[in-house]
């Protein structure tokens, strides 16, 4: 089993990330309207296709028009307080429209992630940028991925914004943009989670 781990963490998982051991029961999905679902129908939202092709636990803890801000205050309650293995950090999008300066965003994403792996969970960052908004996010998310050891899960939007197919509205997804999304999440955090069941299995 040591040489299963070994083997996979030299190869198919790119880089090591805090808590690869994180002794967490639930994968929380925390975010705004976009980990809610705004657009969908109830079980429409991304977190719910997640929790499909996964055999953990995955909650919900999406709040229409959140702020970094807003979040950072029910963090504790929302996220930490419910067993946290992984938690699946989106925001910006709101204060990017309330014109919330980029150093205050990064401060309060910091802050988030800081006390997710305290409470010894691993950290993911969705960037919801595109190439038309929200430009600056991604390298600003990126570098705070990797200077914080938390996976960065980037472009979720992609192909999503610019299709009416995949819309709700402007800017929303529908049903089938929110699967499209829980499949690019559920392919860049599944490498981590594998290497997490072996470890338990090892240290168990």
């Amino acid at each position: 089993m040591a040489f299963l781990l070994a083997l996979f963490s030299g190869g198919c998982a790119k880089r090591e990330i805090a808590n690869l051991d994180s002794k967490g029961k639930n994968i929380i999905c925390f975010g705004d309207s976009i980990t809610f679902g705004y657009g969908a129908e109830p079980g429409g939202d991304y977190p719910s296709a997640l929790s499909k092709m996964l055999t953990l636990p995955v909650i919900n803890a999406g709040i229409d028009g959140d702020t970094s801000s807003e979040a950072l205050r029910r963090l504790e309650t929302d996220v930490l307080d419910r067993e946290p293995l992984l938690v699946i950090i989106e925001f910006g999008g709101n204060d990017f429209l309330r014109k919330i300066p980029d150093d205050v965003t990064l401060d309060n994403m910091r802050k988030i992630i800081e006390k997710v792996q305290a409470q010894g969970a691993m950290a993911a960052i969705v960037d919801i940028s595109t190439a038309m908004v929200m430009r600056q996010y991604y390298s600003l998310f990126y570098s705070l991925a990797r200077e914080k050891g938390a996976i960065f899960i980037p472009r979720a939007l992609s192909g999503i914004i610019t299709n009416p197919r995949l819309k709700s509205d402007f800017i929303h997804p529908n049903a089938d943009g929110y699967s499209l999304i829980s499949q690019r999440i559920h392919r860049a955090i599944s490498p981590y989670l594998i290497q997490n069941s072996l470890r338990r299995k090892i240290s168990g």
